[in-house]
């Protein structure tokens, strides 16, 4: 990539992170890192993600961004709380003089947070988040970084989307593969049932189904079980092909 310190962002740097797969997870902590390489005012970035009626920090740089976000979360007010609730901009040139969101501001203070800069992340045409980044230093977020940020955090709403969607794809996914060998394992039972005891095809269901409630046990388990012992009992006795 090409360019000035302040003029680096490209939705390009996020492309490997995407293409490198893995879990959401270590998706989101590349992208707070990112954040931080990308802004030169930023030493350290919390990504909140709403959920249900409160907000969590999905992913974090470490302690400073981890608990600057978590304060405000407990006092249900902050920066980054006003960024994501009101889809705004939210900076903070000094800690030390900011008289906004009650005791926070002097908080942030003793734990050496003297700057922040929040950014609204809208996924999907729905507000899911805001991008926190955070300093030691008063005034660390100049109009040129200000405007870093913002693309950035533009980009990066639109990656996110597109790993939520990788996320969700890949749990449906799952349920789907696991509920076809639960169906297949179920399906072998039945039929070594129907044949061992000359019965239909619901009394063999029937069968494992109360072999499942005796035992406590998942019915796709005593399914499997059944084929097991099933092929345990043909030891090494000779295909008849």
């Amino acid at each position: 990539m090409t360019g000035s310190a302040g003029d680096r962002t490209d939705d390009t740097d996020l492309l490997p992170l995407l293409a490198a797969g893995g879990d959401l997870t270590r998706f989101l902590r590349g992208l707070v890192d990112l954040a931080v390489e990308q802004v030169p005012g930023a030493q350290a970035c919390g990504l909140t993600l709403a959920r249900s009626s409160r907000a969590v920090t999905v992913a974090s740089t470490g302690p400073l961004a981890q608990q600057a976000d978590e304060h405000q979360y407990a006092a249900d007010d902050g920066p980054c709380l006003q960024s994501l609730r009101q889809d705004v901009v939210v900076l903070v040139d000094d800690m030390a003089e900011e008289t906004r969101w009650g005791g926070f501001p002097g908080w942030a203070v003793d734990i050496g947070v003297r700057s922040s800069l929040s950014l609204p992340l809208v996924v999907d045409e729905v507000r899911r988040g805001a991008l926190n980044l955070y300093s030691a230093r008063p005034r660390a977020f100049a109009e040129q970084d200000r405007g870093t940020a913002a693309r950035w955090a533009s980009y990066a709403a639109d990656a996110l989307a597109v790993a939520l969607r990788i996320a969700d794809s890949d749990d449906r996914a799952g349920h789907l593969a696991d509920g076809l060998d639960s169906r297949t394992a179920i399906g072998q039972a039945v039929g070594l049932l129907m044949a061992q005891e000359r019965c239909t095809t619901e009394q063999a269901f029937q069968l494992l189904k109360h072999a499942s409630q005796r035992r406590n046990v998942k019915l796709r388990e005593v399914a499997a079980g059944v084929v097991e012992a099933f092929e345990r009992s043909l030891g090494d006795r000779p295909a008849r092909w």
